[in-house]
């Protein structure tokens, strides 16, 4: 018996992962204690590109303001 696993690579799937991943985002942040300006929220909650999230999610732990979200690291 073979089991049907479309759904784990649909469209609807992967909107489903990416609105679960911009809300751990912004629960980081507010967690933090870092004010997420309505632009900034809004910027996370309509990205769908999963690798965008991550990079976003990674950089929400270490951040101090919501603007560094999209700003690439300084070396």
């Amino acid at each position: 018996m073979t089991v049907d696993l479309s759904f784990f690579h649909s469209e609807t799937s992967q909107r489903l992962r990416a609105e679960g991943r911009a809300e751990d985002i912004l629960r980081i942040l507010d967690r933090r204690g870092i004010e997420v300006p309505d632009p900034a929220r809004e910027r996370v909650t309509t990205c769908t590109d999963l690798d965008t999230l991550g990079t976003w999610l990674d950089r929400a732990l270490t951040i101090t303001t919501a603007e560094e979200l999209f700003t690439e690291p300084t070396a």
